[in-house]
């Protein structure tokens, strides 16, 4: 059974960091595109960053380009978001998705993801 599991949310103030963790087990990864997406209360699932297999090609939210920074360790099945200078509009619950082919972009649609994690709530506030 394939498994996500986000760590890593919380409460901070505007201006602050936070570190996503992303594990995935049941099988690998390694060779597949992998991204993040968050949804806020009342608003639709949207894109946040994602990254192709290899970890050479990122791709960003206008929203969060220059704050954010997703990496990923192939050895460890995981994918990290770093995310700094955080504001009140990030607040929402976080989500590692992974797709289950061998596509190699990085799709910003949620349809192009095939796994999903649980999500981990991200409260920034100001």
């Amino acid at each position: 059974q394939v498994q996500l599991v986000e760590s890593g949310g919380g409460l901070v103030q505007a201006g602050g960091s936070l570190r996503l963790s992303c594990t995935a087990s049941g099988r690998t990864f390694s060779t597949n595109t992998m991204g993040w997406f968050r949804q806020a209360p009342r608003k639709e699932r949207e894109f946040v960053a994602g990254i192709n297999w290899s970890g050479i090609y990122t791709r960003y939210a206008d929203s969060v380009k220059g704050r954010f920074t997703i990496s990923r360790e192939n050895a460890k099945n995981t994918v990290t978001l770093q995310m700094d200078s955080l504001k009140p509009e990030d607040t929402a619950v976080y989500y590692c998705a992974a797709v289950g082919t061998s596509y190699t972009g990085t799709s910003i649609y949620t349809a192009g993801y095939n796994y999903w994690g649980q999500g981990t709530q991200v409260t920034v506030s100001s």
